[in-house]
């Protein structure tokens, strides 16, 4: 019976895309080009969402390390004696929600049997920075010395230093020995190690006491080289502390002092995205090539439709669709993949990396929902573009000159 032309008939259109779907013994290559396509997309969105995963995770380990490590915010002295108590109280009385950790500090060489390693030595007051130093607090032992040392563990292996053990620290002040001079030093007591997870900071950085620095150094009693802030919103606060603080300092925070490093591994992530998008690019190109071969595998039936009374909107829903149909299942199969790849990956101990490398030993995983997000919608714009031609060219099929050539 033949229809009148007026809206698309959907219950027409999902029938032929029902009978389209389904498998073709006389043209089996179009149902295995749709396979492929199908194929494509589901290991394409199941690997960028897993790699995804993988550079997220691992950008918010390093992050997290590194906001310990480094500190959120601190501020350094632009002139002699420009951070002093004065300027600490004047903050705690504006932002009475802040921890606050003055601090020394000074390049040494350490030595012990034999070894010897340079060392950025920090002297702090052991309760402040506790407070804003959980890796410190726990580190830190009960010797009431003043001339006590808190080591990271590389260093404390090199120097073959544990817990307990004194260390020689050679200072670049000069001390008078008879007629000559030679580099200040002073034997330590090793109070505690500390592990950050980062093998450059274990090996590098050392703790001591701010009356060490005082004695030794001669440092001025409440006047800092700098002030180590910590805050849970290290990006707002900078911008209120700016305001308040005087002309002969300067203020940096955690993210600013490792710009180049998270520079890198955003451009590094972003450029895995797009290699990783050829992936479903490649797979677009068989959902072209499937419904290409299934407009002329089809074109006496498409002629035939449209002497029956199809329109050309109706024709080209009907392969649209289906472009649509085998892209959406692809993304749906890849998302179900991927989750249940990042799921065994965070549950189970497969992959196991070198700790003190990446700072942990198991493969951290990630996926947040605004990489989730682009996933879906770079693969759901590949997938739209690659329907738009094919169901463009079965519209445009003439059924005069289809059924004369028939």
């Amino acid at each position: 019976m033949l229809r009148t032309i007026a809206s698309p008939d959907k219950q027409f259109v999902r029938r032929i895309i029902k009978h389209y779907l389904k498998y073709d013994r006389e043209n089996p290559f179009i149902f295995i080009s749709a396979l492929l396509a199908f194929l494509g997309i589901t290991a394409g969105v199941m690997v960028l969402m897993i790699a995804m995963g993988i550079m997220n995770g691992t950008q918010e380990e390093f992050t997290k390390k590194l906001f310990v490590m480094n500190y959120p915010l601190t501020i350094l002295p632009v002139e002699e004696d420009a951070v002093n108590d004065e300027l600490i109280a004047t903050l705690q009385k504006k932002f009475p929600h802040l921890k606050f950790s003055p601090y020394y500090t000074t390049q040494v060489i350490t030595k012990n049997e034999g070894s010897v390693q340079g060392s950025l030595l920090y002297g702090v007051d052991y309760e402040k920075e506790s407070r804003i130093n959980s890796i410190f607090k726990k580190a830190k032992g009960e010797s009431k010395s003043k001339f006590r040392v808190v080591v990271g563990e590389g260093l404390s292996f090199e120097m073959n230093a544990p817990k307990g053990e004194k260390v020689t620290l050679y200072f670049s002040e000069q001390q008078a020995i008879g007629f000559g001079t030679m580099p200040l030093q002073k034997r330590f007591i090793v109070d505690g190690v500390f592990k950050s997870g980062l093998k450059a900071y274990d090996k590098a950085i050392m703790y001591t006491t701010l009356e060490a620095f005082e004695k030794l150094l001669k440092r001025k009693d409440g006047f800092y080289d700098g002030l180590h802030i910590y805050t849970d919103n290290p990006m707002e606060d900078i911008k209120k502390i700016k305001k308040i603080l005087p002309q002969n300092t300067v203020i940096e925070g955690w993210w600013q002092q490792n710009g180049n490093f998270f520079s890198a591994m955003e451009m590094e992530k972003k450029a895995l995205f797009l290699v990783l998008l050829l992936i479903i690019l490649v797979a677009s190109l068989n959902i072209i090539s499937s419904l290409l071969m299934t407009v002329m595998s089809r074109r006496s039936e498409i002629a035939l439709m449209r002497t029956l009374g199809a329109t050309k909107t109706e024709i080209r829903s009907i392969f649209f669709r289906l472009g649509l149909i085998i892209g959406a299942a692809g993304i749906i199969a890849g998302t179900l993949l991927g989750s249940l790849g990042i799921w065994i990956l965070t549950t189970f101990d497969i992959i196991s990396i070198p700790e003190d490398v990446y700072g942990t030993s198991r493969l951290p995983v990630d996926l947040t929902m605004n990489d989730f997000g682009l996933i879906i919608l770079g693969t759901s714009i590949i997938i739209l573009l690659s329907s738009l031609y094919p169901a463009k060219k079965a519209s445009e099929t003439d059924p005069l000159t289809v059924l004369r050539n028939e």
